[in-house]
């Protein structure tokens, strides 16, 4: 479990191809991601880190570089699987007992891959205008969380289909904000909070059983 906020932008330094079964061309390929960190204390094998708001698991740890990789599945639904060397990435370590949680509770299991729609300017702050495919649309309220790259952010405004979020100087200058621009790919995590008071709603007789639910097709 994450808090959406980054604690450093990493380098992506090699990927690194190879079938889940390690036969050599046989099958879907994995990504072997190899990434400067840069944290203070390295992570544990077997440790969680967010890369970009994905979940990944820590295989080995080297000073400030960390090795994992992205399965098959995760690499087509998450923005992962457009990744090359040098690109930069969010990265935050998972929560302990007694963490601050700075922004909202995070999975690391991505809903969706969002759309930027527009990036305005506004005074010192940034404004991003976020395509929300329609079957994420319920999960998002105006004042309410979302994570983009696993950046905890406030629902400033919905317009149509699409979630404005305002981005402050520091959230440009300390995560992979910076670079968006119109037509960029976003990892999109809805509220779990929505998820959950729906659930307890269907299962209240409240609310019919919404259909092909995120959570049942197998998110990330």
């Amino acid at each position: 479990m994450f808090s959406g906020i980054v604690e450093r932008v990493g380098r992506v330094e090699a990927i690194g191809r190879v079938a889940p079964d390690g036969a050599s061309g046989r099958g879907p390929e994995a990504a072997r991601l190899t990434i400067r960190a840069g944290f203070r204390e390295p992570p544990a094998p077997g440790a969680s880190v967010a890369v970009n708001g994905v979940c990944l698991t820590v295989e080995r740890a080297q000073a400030d570089v960390i090795h994992a990789t992205a399965v098959p599945e995760t690499l087509r639904k998450t923005t992962l699987g457009k990744l090359s060397p040098g690109g930069r990435v969010n990265l935050e370590r998972a929560l302990k007992v007694g963490d601050e949680i700075g922004g909202h509770w995070v999975s690391g299991h991505v809903d969706a891959v969002a759309r930027i729609a527009s990036v305005r300017r506004s005074g010192t702050d940034v404004l991003l205008s976020v395509e929300v495919p329609a079957s994420l649309a319920p999960y998002v309220a105006v004042k309410g969380s979302l994570a983009l790259d696993g950046v905890s952010l406030t629902v400033a405004a919905w317009e149509a289909s699409r979630a404005v979020v305002a981005l402050v100087p520091y959230t440009l200058e300390h995560t992979i904000a910076s670079e968006y621009e119109e037509g960029t790919d976003v990892n999109l995590e809805v509220d779990l909070l929505a998820r959950y008071l729906e659930r307890l709603a269907v299962a209240r007789g409240m609310l019919a059983p919404p259909s092909g639910l995120a959570a049942e097709r197998g998110r990330p």
